[in-house]
This record gives structure tokens, sequence and C-alpha cells, in this order.
């Protein structure tokens, strides 16, 4: 193959890596598979208590739940009422919980509980339609102190952001004039200052954050500002005036027009109690699959057995690329093209030791068995036959003795695959006639070190998460093995033949 005709040969291979690579890091970021194993995620458990005093008639209770905070992801919900119907609906642009009961008296306790992943990429939901400025109407005098105090902020501010920050800092204590302090009180500042921006055009709102802190209980939540700039809604800490939502804190209302309200009893409240835990990412990401929509994408959807199997499978490539690397690269020969991969599947079913001397006994037991069969001159196909039953009745005892000695792994000698053993026991034994026993050892224990190989790297952890939560990594082992085809040099091990051709001065 020529140079220039080799071109669309190595453009296909990559192709094939590029898409392999491309695909394992989509589903890396898509669905949140980690890369390594053992990784683990923060999870924060929040839950809501709200307690009230029943009046012995009907109650509903009413609480203002989180659809989509920015910087996090609601992962479960579920709620604990004992005796009162429970759903969550969607009221008045609002996601709420609601309980209800027919008949209550005494103290109520009801709890509804929610777990948050980190995510500093999720964004709220935007709305359908871009929500306009309320109208707001003052009586004088607050009308013309609301006026100035709105002028005196439009000319430095050139953006609702702007506009915003210098509205909040006029009107903080150090910087009150005489409009602010008419206007301004410790109950009603936040509400004022949602009022003056609808007036001035801008769409304000109010929200409620909680602050997340690790084993805190009857947490209250702190009050925030959000005005709408055109393309989403901003938040604003009505205080410092500084923008954006603080690290940690979940804004569990967001507009809603009240957070709890009951019907029926008295003395309502309502308390936050924070944990924080941590999960396995991996697992994190298989809950994820079904609410995202891609749980088709993974083998987490198949039946557990065959889950299993596909683990197993998935292995394969491995095996097949370090053969692949030792004949055509290090010059290694094995009895065999594939037979060491299929002896490295039986030793990650048997662990190592107990496989290996499980197959060495199988295999040297044969051969004396092959010995006693060629001298009776059969054909290839009944001494073949022969042999598959042999090998049977040979793992079955190894099996039973290996159970009444004590040995779980003994069971697990059937694993071995029963033709390619025999088929492996009849080359083995024509190669001992034609080229002699140092042939055999060769080869034999070029299978076994090559099989030792497969083995180490298809049962390393970190192999079999990869394989099978990145199947399109296969792509990338499918393209080197398409390239060491390719190749034509000297293998490793023909080196030494060229060592008495050195030039020594």
């Amino acid at each position: 193959m020529t140079s220039r005709s080799r071109l669309p040969f190595y453009i296909a291979v990559f192709l094939l890596i590029a898409a392999g690579i491309s695909l394992a890091i989509w589903r890396h970021m898509e669905l949140g598979i980690p890369w390594l194993t053992g990784e683990q995620r923060p999870i924060w458990m929040v839950e809501a208590r709200v307690d009230f005093d029943a009046r012995d008639d009907s109650v509903l209770a009413s609480l203002n739940v989180p659809e989509q905070p920015p910087g996090f992801r609601v992962l479960s919900e579920q709620a604990a009422s004992p005796g009162y119907g429970f759903s969550v609906i969607e009221k008045s642009g609002s996601r709420r919980a609601e309980w209800s009961k027919r008949q209550a008296s005494g103290p109520q306790t009801l709890y509804f509980k929610a777990q948050f992943i980190p995510e500093p990429s999720a964004e709220p939901t935007p709305p359908l339609r871009p929500p306009k400025a309320r109208k707001v109407f003052w009586e004088e005098p607050q009308a013309t102190a609301v006026r100035e105090i709105l002028d005196q902020a439009t000319a430095r501010s050139s953006t609702p952001e702007s506009l915003t920050r210098e509205l909040i800092r006029l009107m903080q204590p150090d910087t009150r004039t005489q409009n602010t302090t008419l206007l301004v009180a410790e109950e009603n500042y936040l509400r004022l200052l949602e009022d003056m921006l609808n007036h001035a055009g801008i769409p304000a709102r109010t929200a409620d954050g909680l602050k997340l802190e690790d084993a805190r209980r009857r947490q209250q939540l702190t009050p925030f500002l959000q005005i709408y700039n055109g393309e989403r809604w901003l938040t604003f800490d009505p205080k410092t005036a500084e923008q954006g939502v603080p690290e940690n804190l979940l804004l569990w209302r967001q507009g809603a027009g009240s957070l709890l309200d009951v019907i029926g009893a008295d003395n309502s409240e309502v308390g936050f109690s924070i944990l924080r835990q941590t999960v396995p990412a991996l697992q994190l990401a298989t809950m994820q699959f079904e609410s995202k929509g891609l749980g088709f994408l993974s083998f987490y959807e198949l039946p557990i057995e065959e889950q299993s199997m596909f683990r197993m499978l998935l292995l394969l490539p491995l095996g097949a690329f370090v053969v692949a690397f030792m004949r055509m690269v290090i010059g290694i020969r094995t009895s065999g093209t594939f037979m060491p991969v299929l002896i490295a599947v039986a030793f990650v079913q048997t662990t190592l030791v107990p496989g290996l001397i499980a197959f060495l006994a199988v295999v040297s037991i044969g051969l004396l068995m092959r010995g006693y069969l060629s001298s009776l001159n059969l054909l290839l196909v009944s001494r073949i036959s022969a042999l598959i039953i042999l090998v049977i009745f040979i793992t079955a005892g190894m099996s039973i003795i290996g159970y009444q000695m004590g040995f779980n792994t003994g069971m697990t000698v059937t694993f071995f695959p029963m033709v390619i053993i025999a088929w492996t026991i009849e080359r083995m034994s024509i190669l001992w006639e034609e080229e002699g026993g140092r042939e055999v050892l060769i080869q034999g224990a070029g299978s076994l070190f090559v099989a030792i190989c497969a083995y180490l790297l298809m049962s390393a952890p970190l192999a079999g998460h990869l394989t099978f939560n990145f199947p399109e990594l296969h792509l990338v082992v499918l393209g080197l093995i398409l390239l060491m085809g390719q190749y034509t040099g000297y293998k490793l091990s023909e080196l030494k033949r060229f060592t008495p051709m050195k030039v020594y001065d």
C-alpha cells in the first residue's frame, strides 16, 4: 500500500478515534458519568417543617417549593404527612406543595424533603412571556420623594442592573436623605425597593434564599431582590447591592405570592433543616438518566442479567488489543491467535492464581490423555471429540474435588472454554511431535504471559468502569488495532538477532 493510498485509511482511523473520544466526552458532560471510579459528589438534603394548630375543621396547607433554582438541580422530592392528602401543583406561575385533610385538631406537623445537586450551569427556566413592570401609585408627599430618588439613581446609571445598585445604595442608612427617611421603614424596606423599581419600569420581585450549611436545624429564609433585565432574572442582596446568587445559597422562593398559606389553622410557621451528603458520582448519574430522557443511551436500562453479560463482553476488545500488541509489536509467540484472550476471560472469573493452577492442570492431564489417543490412530474429528469429552470430565472432577476441599474457586473452573482447550491440547500435541518440547514450552509460556497481561488490564476497576460506561471508547481501541495492523517493522523480540551487527569503535 503506497503512502498516497494509505491516506484514506489514516483518515478513517483518525475519524474512528475522534468519534470515540468525542462521544465519551459528550456522555461525561451530558449525563455526568465520571471518568474515574469512586468519585463522590455532594448532595444537599433540605427538609421543610410546617407547624400549625388546627381548629377542628378541614385544613389546606400550601407551601411554595423550588422548581429549578439557579446553581442547583432538583434530584428528588417527597413528603411525610400521615393522614393528609398530598400533591405538588403549578399555581400562578409557581410550584406549591399542598396538604389537605377533612378534619384536624390540635398541633400538626408536616414535612417536605428535597435533594439538590450543585450544578453551576443550571439556570432557571426562562418565562414564556417577558414579565411587565406592575403599576404602582403613590400619594403625596411620598410620590415626590420617590420621583426625586429615582431621578438621582437614574442619573448615575445606564442599565437596569446599575439603576438597582444605585437605588439600594441610596436607601442605605449611611446615605439616606430626607426623602429616603420619609419612605423607609425597616418592615417595608424590601417591599419599597420592589415598588420603586416597578414604578421605574423595571419588573422586580422578592425572593427567599436558604444558606446551605451542614447539620443546621430550624433555619429561616433570607430575603433577596430580583429584577428582570429583558433576558433573565437577576438577584441582588438588598443590603449590600451585591449582584448574583452567593455560593451555597438555595433560592427556595422566587416571585411567588407567599411562602406558606394555611387555611383552617392558626399559628402556622415553617422552618428548614439542612444536611450535606455525598454519593458516588456514577450512582448519581444513573439516577438522572431517566429525568434527562437519555436512559436509552445507557446499559443500565437493560435487565441485570444482560448487564452482567455486557460487562464481560465489553472487556474482550481490551484483551484483543493486548494480544495484537504482544504478537505484532513485541513478537511473542502464542498457541493460537486469540487463545490468550479466552484464558484471560476465564482468569477474570476465577481470579489469577486458582485459574492458572486449573488451566495448567487441565492442559497437563489432557496432554497425557492425548498421547494415549494418538496411539489408537484415530481420525482428527474423532480425536478432538474425545478430547472435548475428556476435558469436561477433568474440569468436572476438579470442581467436585475443589468443593469437597472447601475451595469455592474450584467451581468456577467451568468458565474455561472447553472446545478451545481441547483444540489447544491437540495443537500442542502436534507441535510436540513436529517441533519438539522446547517449542511447546515457548508457545505455552507465551500464551500464559499474554493471558496474564490481558487479565491484569481487563480486571482493573478503571478498565471495567470505562468500557461499560463509555462503550464508544472501543472505537479508539479499534483505531489503534488498525494502526498496529499496518506495522511492518521489526518486532522488539527480533532486535536481539541484530546485536552482533553493532559497530564498535
